[in-house]
């Protein structure tokens, strides 16, 4: 499983649907999920740390399960099938756990009101992901390929030689 971030939520150029992008710790995948307008809001609000005159449904769930003492210890977005995500939460009350079946939207809206983990099986990140800047990793492997191409052994050498602890140092 790969933990991921919510980056934000765009307008698709094409649809004019909203996507909540999820992004890897090392921000070079990116998972788009298209959700609806009212899961967009929610999620927005939720990053934005805004605060509404009276709870709305995520945050009444976030209440009630405050009340009930149970955590949400991490929603995992586990499947991609016809072009549906799926998720679960994972609950926490005392030693006992549970899962229960969600939509990412609302999933990732919960996780945000309860600072909770979000991960994406693999699989999934690998069939639906999108890498975010193909030209730095392209520029970061030609740099290093030039880098091969002009090393040359007693550069190496050199280089491990100056790395050791001199006798002083010690």
């Amino acid at each position: 499983m790969i933990e991921m971030n919510v980056a934000g939520v765009a307008l698709d150029a094409t649809t004019r649907l909203p996507i909540v992008l999820l992004k890897d710790a090392s921000e070079r995948r990116a998972l788009p999920i298209w959700i609806g307008q009212t899961e967009a809001r929610a999620i927005l609000t939720a990053l934005e740390s805004q605060k509404t005159p009276r709870p709305m449904t995520h945050d009444l769930l976030v209440n009630c399960m405050d009340q009930l003492e149970v955590d949400l210890e991490r929603v995992v977005i586990h499947s991609l099938q016809d072009n549906t995500f799926y998720a679960v939460l994972t609950l926490q009350q005392g030693d006992e756990k549970t899962e229960i079946d969600a939509r990412p939207s609302d999933a990732i809206a919960l996780a945000l009101r309860m600072d909770s983990p979000i991960w994406v099986l693999e699989e999934v990140v690998s069939e639906a992901s999108i890498a975010v800047d193909q030209e730095a990793d392209l520029q970061e492997q030609e740099e290093f390929r030039e880098f091969l191409d002009n090393i040359r052994p007693e550069d190496l050498i050199k280089s491990r030689e100056g790395n050791e602890p001199s006798a002083e140092s010690s």
